[in-house]
């Protein structure tokens, strides 16, 4: 399945060159340089994961990653040149979910978008399958918690 990557950073020759990047290795690429569009990109195409910049003018990093999260649990990756240990934790607790300095590795980036897809399909699985099992028709013993032998 190819992987649907979103970028949003107001630098559009950043986000050309993550676009030209990322096809190399066969994911499919949408590029926003506003953080308006990015939210507006991302809530319709619904990508696999979104590499977001911090520091854009009007809708910012900040604002789009905050917006984000209360509505989906795409994995998002913070690239930014913000080298600042308290940025990188403020950040993380806005709900990014990954945080790498400009400039990335190649090699780097690629790992951390397999792991955080990868992690996130897991996930996704986990929570389809506990949905459609329906704890209330097993026979439970409200003691041990354990399935009741079923009577004949």
């Amino acid at each position: 399945m190819t992987l649907k990557v979103l970028t949003i950073d107001d630098d559009s020759y950043m986000t050309t060159m993550l676009a030209v990047l990322l096809r190399s290795y066969g994911m499919n690429v949408f590029s926003c340089n506003s953080g308006a569009d990015g939210i507006t990109t991302a809530l319709s195409e619904k990508p696999d994961v979104i590499l977001l910049d911090l520091m854009m003018p009007g809708t910012d990093g900040w604002q789009v990653c905050t917006t984000l999260r209360a509505s989906t649990t795409t994995p998002i990756i913070i690239l930014s040149a913000l080298d600042n240990p308290k940025v990188i934790s403020a950040a993380l607790d806005s709900g990014a979910d990954d945080y790498l300095i400009k400039p990335v590795p190649t090699n780097v980036l690629l790992a951390h978008i397999n792991t955080l897809t990868r992690r996130h399909k897991v996930e996704n699985n986990r929570s389809t399958m506990m949905r459609q099992f329906d704890m209330t028709t097993l026979p439970l013993d409200p003691i041990n918690y354990q399935q009741k032998p079923l009577q004949a």
